[in-house]
């Protein structure tokens, strides 16, 4: 028995409340800890809320806003971005299905940059107050929200990295490089994928000019390290792209 029909099976389940359950998401395995017995995940149903569709150019939340949830995205992609001093925006990152958006403001009750859908996407709504109140009682969520938000550290130190040390060569092969990986833990293809940003975007984001983008672009093209076709990107040496972001081989 599958776990679909596993579940149908329990008493007053229908195929409407099944789709909204967790243990049925083809995220779940992303945004939620692996292990947790079907008594756990129905706590953890109980404390989800709406689902809320974004549209896209849609704001999920702005800076300022009070903290009230977490979302945990569970379809399309999503852009965050601050103000600069000089009232432009600023592009701090990219987020798709499976990735929680909302931890920048769990310290001071208020987010710190706002949150834009790049299609139209869905979220699952988690209050954060009942989920603190989950966290105390189950060991095995608190050690993976723990883990997710010493990803997010990780992340942010990777940009830093990216936008402090790396060539633009360098940002543009690790950008690809990284969108890549993060497909292929959600079971798409990690060599054929659409870009969800436009190049201003990813300029804004790598600290490149949208010119800049368009000639890596052609440069990757020309050297037969990708196949481009409008925002259809296609992977066809990921090895060197991968020593390129290292810094372990140049390209012409």
């Amino acid at each position: 028995m599958t776990q679909e029909h596993q579940i149908l099976a329990m008493p007053g389940m229908t195929v409407e409340n099944l789709r909204a359950k967790c243990a049925t998401c083809s995220m779940h395995q992303l945004c939620l800890p692996m292990g947790l017995d079907m008594g756990d995940m129905d706590k953890l149903d109980q404390i989800i809320g709406r689902r809320r569709k974004v549209v896209r150019g849609g704001t999920l939340f702005r800076i300022g806003d009070p903290f009230t949830n977490l979302y945990a995205i569970r379809l399309g992609h999503f852009k965050t971005y601050q103000i600069n001093a000089n009232g432009s925006e600023q592009v701090t990152g990219f987020q798709m299905a499976g990735e929680l958006l909302g931890m920048d403001a769990i310290s001071a009750d208020r987010h710190h940059c706002s949150a834009e859908a790049l299609e139209d996407s869905e979220v699952c709504e988690i209050p954060f107050s009942s989920l603190e109140q989950l966290l105390r009682d189950m060991p095995t969520l608190l050690r993976h929200f723990h883990r997710m938000m010493s990803q997010e550290i990780t992340r942010e130190q990777s940009v830093m990295l990216l936008l402090g040390n790396m060539q633009a060569t360098q940002r543009f092969a690790a950008f690809l490089v990284n969108l890549a990986s993060r497909y292929e833990a959600r079971g798409y293809s990690a060599t054929a994928f659409q870009l969800r940003m436009s190049r201003e975007e990813i300029g804004n984001y790598l600290g490149l000019t949208i010119e800049s983008i368009s000639r890596l672009l052609a440069k990757f093209k020309k050297e037969g390290l990708i196949r481009v076709s409008n925002r259809e990107i296609e992977v066809l040496n990921p090895t060197k792209l991968k020593a390129i972001t290292a810094g372990t081989e140049v390209c012409n």
